[in-house]
């Protein structure tokens, strides 16, 4: 496996790659600032070659990791944690990581390059769009829908059968209440918007 993004994401994915007795050959990295991470050599940036493994992008930044998606074309690899509790109902699409803890119940979706983040917990028949982030702790109710590149802030709850829309911020904390339309921010408890920016990411 190669890993394109040499920071602390980066660390989080080898360290299951390693549970999952999958060896890292080497990180691609735009801005290297060492040759090595944990050990594992930093190929400075991708430059099309072709690689002799599948490829995991691993950047926290949503809008960031979209835009590499974009751009490469290679064989994506997903990670998933031992410790994780996935439903065997479940469907995860390529580029996608589940952290440590994660509990991803019965008849869920989760699009591409998906982050389910430490001990997230999503619940039955949620739909998880690609580029999305779920942070850590942070609770999806059953049958939510979560737009492409949403990130739902830690601790975060979102009640039942809520639509939260594409490139929204959920605050950490925040108790979603009602639906959230696309490019929202939104806080607090209940949950409130204060910023909506249509058209951007």
């Amino acid at each position: 496996m190669y890993l394109y993004g040499a920071s602390g994401h980066a660390k989080v994915i080898m360290d299951i790659l390693q549970s999952m007795a999958v060896p890292v050959t080497g990180l691609f990295d735009d801005n290297p600032v060492a040759q090595k991470l944990n050990g594992v050599p930093v190929l400075g940036k991708y430059k099309g070659q072709v690689l002799d493994g599948e490829l995991i992008i691993s950047i926290g930044d949503n809008g960031i990791r979209a835009r590499v998606a974009s751009q490469l074309q290679v064989q994506f690899g997903t990670a998933l944690a031992k410790s994780a509790t996935v439903s065997c109902s479940a469907e995860i699409a390529e580029g996608t990581v589940v952290m440590q803890g994660a509990i991803i119940q019965a008849s869920t979706k989760i699009g591409k390059h998906a982050i389910i983040n430490t001990r997230a917990s999503i619940d039955h028949d949620c739909w998880i769009g690609n580029f999305a982030h779920v942070s850590p702790g942070a609770v999806l109710c059953g049958n939510v829908q979560l737009g492409e590149g949403t990130h739902v802030g830690a601790g975060a709850i979102i009640l039942p059968n809520l639509k939260i829309g594409k490139w929204c911020r959920i605050g950490a904390g925040a108790v979603v209440i009602r639906d959230i339309p696309d490019y929202s921010t939104a806080v607090g408890n209940p949950a409130r918007i204060i910023k909506c920016k249509p058209n951007e990411q």
